[in-house]
Formats: C-alpha cells, structure tokens, sequence
C-alpha cells in the first residue's frame, strides 16, 4: 500500500519527490556530520569525507528549482546569484561576501558559491542566513521556480536542521583549494550503516546531548553578555539625553521667563503707542479740518480776485484796441497829409509865379505840419508806452494764475503768504493800471 502511495505520488508531482529525497539526504548527511564530529573531536578540516558530502547535499538543495538564467554566450545555472543577494538582507554576511570576491583562485560563480558556504559554516551562522533568505519568498522567486525546495516548506525544515551543526567547530582553508572544479556526486555508501554503528548510537546520543546543552548554555550566555552589553549602553545615553533633556528644560525655562517679560514690556509698549497714535490722530484730524475751511475761504477769496483781473484784462484789451484803431487813423491822416504836401510841393513847381504870394499861407501850412508832426510823436510814444503797459499786465496776470495754481496744492502757511503776495500784486497793477489808464486819457484828450 505505501509502495503504492508512492508510486502515486511520483506520478502526480515528482517535484514533491525530490524535495522529499533532498530533504532527507540533508537529515542523514546533517546528522552523520554531527554524530562523527562528535566522536572525532568537533574540530573538522577540509578534507573531512562527512563534511564534503554535506557541501555536496547542500549544494543540491540550492540548485533545485533554479532558474536558468541567460548569460552573454550560454544559458547557466548558478547558486552565487540567492547567496549574493543575503548581504542585502542580513548585514553582518557584507564581511564573507566581501572575502569572495576578494579570493584570488575563484573564476566561477559556482566556485564563489562554495566558498560562501564554506565561510558561513565556520562562523555558525549558516542558519541565520538561509533563513533571512526564504524568508524573502518574493526577491527568491527572481531565482527558483515555485515548486523549488527553498520556495516550499522542505527549506525551512533545512533550515531548521543546520542550526544544529552550531555545535560543530570548523577550520577549512578556502583560499587554496580549487572549488570551481570540483565534482558535487553524493556518496550514499557513507550513510549505509553496519551492525557495529548501531551498538555505539546511545553512547552518541548522550555524548550528543551533552555537547547540545552546553552549546546552548554558551549561546544563552552570549545573547544575555550581548544584552547586557546593550541594556548598559542604552542606560548610558537614557542618562546622558536625560541630563542634555534638563540642561534644555532649564534653558527653555529661562528662554520663556525673558520671553514673557519681553511680551509684557511689548505690550505695555504698544498701549502707549496706541495711544500716543490716537492722540495724534485726533489733532491732525482737527489740524485737517482747520486747514480745509482756511483753504476755502482762501480759494473763494482768489477765485474773488481771479474775476476781477479778469475783468480788468478785458478793459484793458478793449482800451489797446481803441487804441489801436485811433493809431489807423493817424496813420491815415500822416498818409494824407504827405499826399498833401506833394500836391502842395507840385503846385509850388506849376505856379511859381504865385510863390510869393502864397508863401505867408505856405508858411502856415507849414507850421500846422510842424504841428501836426509833433503831436504824431506824441500819440506813438504814447502808445509804445502803453504797449508795454499791456504786456507787463499780461505778465502779471499770468504770474496770478501760476500763483494760484501754487496755492491749489501748497500748506496753511504758504496758503498765506501766497493770498498776501497776490493781494500786493493785485494792488499794485490795479494802481497801475489806474495810472495807465488816467495818462492814456489825459494824452487822448
């Protein structure tokens, strides 16, 4: 029935057969290890037969399932590439990945692989790495099949398995040995036990014991020393952040002490600056509204004296145009009077004869010229005169306007100075123009 079973089996999923058989070459090859260290010393060398074989049987757990990977002229398969990538996971393996790649006989991925293996054992901590590694089943599916044996529960039970061979003391020199040749065949004749063996395996199994509890007595020592080891410097820097924590505490204290003293002296600052702005603010409002009723009655004062320069500008423009027009007609009467004179003169020339008859009215004549001449210089410096006249009230009144301009956007004070100046210059050119006025009148006259 069992034959049948597993016959069964092997039809339905070899794969699940060959984990099975790994799996126990691993137990027997793991167990025979620790069995024949044990009755030989437990310090083993390279060329320990148990110990090669267990290379062997371990090196065929890694290479199941793996994947074939492809490389720039083959295809390969190599377990270098899941060993490589503990470093990553575990830290303290950085130091045996480190010593691989630094080995100079190794050329071979396969090679390096061995020597890993090899290096992982003599500082028991096989165990800890492979089981960093299956742990991660998604970085391990870039490398083995799903079916593979580290993908299944077979590995964690290897796994479990090499944390007895911790009681194993190993001293294998690495750096000589040519690992990329060698030839990984399991040789099952080692495990084939005679009747010899089984008389001495209770004698193996108490020695076996024996050496267990006191591998795990070192063990528990050195975590409870590296624990100690810890609590210790943790106890140190809880008491050097405690003392620095009180150094800030008090620090911080002293800070918000000032810091609240600095808060009441502001705020007691900014009361009486507040108020200070309020006081200030009252009496420019009142300074303000002063300035604006000044400012106008002052703007209706000048618009006051803007319409009477206006007004006066306008008379005296009417007054030039008279002017003016007077100066056409003495024009044309110069113009006549020297028609006058050449008719006059051609009438001396035609009628000579009555020359001396006439010469008492030609006398005359001529004294009226003389007359007449002189009043003719009269009337144009007269009104050379009063052209300047009204030129400098032009001048003037554009002086008033600039200055009334001024005035729209200067201060209270220059608000005064400017109405009193205005009020002079109007004084003045009405004074003036009083005066041109009356001399203009008496020289028309």
């Amino acid at each position: 029935m069992c034959f049948f079973s597993s016959v069964v089996l092997a039809v339905k999923d070899p794969t699940a057969v060959e984990r099975a058989n790994l799996l126990n070459m691993a137990k027997l090859s793991i167990k025979g290890l620790i069995e024949s260290a044990l009755s030989f010393g437990r310090t083993l060398d390279s060329d320990y037969p148990p110990l090669q074989q267990f290379f062997v049987v371990m090196e065929h757990c890694l290479k199941h399932g793996l994947k074939v990977r492809k490389s720039f002229l083959s295809y390969n398969k190599t377990i270098w590439g899941p060993l490589e990538l503990v470093e990553k996971l575990y830290p303290e393996a950085e130091e045996i990945a480190a010593s691989v790649r630094d080995l100079p006989g190794l050329k071979t991925p396969l090679g390096r692989a061995r020597a890993w293996l090899r290096l992982a054992l003599m500082q028991k901590k096989m165990a800890d790495y492979l089981r960093c590694l299956i742990i991660q089943r998604d970085l391990l599916s870039e490398f083995y099949e799903y079916h593979a044996l580290m993908m299944e529960e077979e590995g964690a039970v290897i796994v479990g398995l090499l944390v007895g061979l911790n009681v194993i003391d190993a001293n294998l020199c690495v750096k000589g040995e040519d690992l990329d040749s060698q030839v990984g065949v399991i040789d099952f004749s080692v495990y084939l036990k005679s009747d010899d063996d089984i008389g001495g395996k209770e004698r193996n199994v108490q020695i076996a014991a024996i050496l267990d509890q006191k591998n795990y007595v070192e063990e528990l020592n050195r975590q409870l020393n590296s624990t100690v080891s810890s609590l210790h410097a943790r106890v140190d820097s809880l008491e050097k952040s405690n003392t620095k924590l009180i150094e800030e505490l008090a620090i911080a204290k002293n800070n918000i002490i000032k810091l609240q003293e600095e808060n009441h002296q502001l705020r007691s600052e900014n009361t009486l600056i507040l108020m200070k702005t309020q006081h200030h603010l009252e009496a420019a409002k009142v300074d303000v509204e002063a300035e604006l009723q000044t400012y106008k009655h002052s703007r209706q004062g000048l618009d006051e004296m803007y319409n009477e320069a206006r007004r006066q500008l306008r008379e005296e423009a009417q007054l030039r145009q008279d002017m003016e027009n007077e100066l056409v007609v003495q024009v044309s009467m110069k113009h006549e009077i020297e028609l006058a004179m050449k008719l006059l003169e051609k009438d001396i020339h035609e009628k000579q004869d009555t020359l001396i008859g006439l010469r008492q009215q030609l006398d005359e004549v001529k004294a009226i010229n003389v007359e007449m001449y002189q009043k003719l210089q009269v009337s144009e410096d007269a009104m050379k005169e009063k052209n300047e006249i009204i030129s400098r009230l032009e001048d003037k009144t554009n002086q008033i306007n600039a200055t009334m301009k001024q005035l729209e956007q200067s201060d209270k004070d220059l608000l005064t100075q400017t109405r009193t100046i205005a009020m002079s210059f109007v004084k003045c050119a009405s004074n003036e123009a009083q005066h041109q006025y009356k001399l203009v009148k008496d020289i028309s006259f």
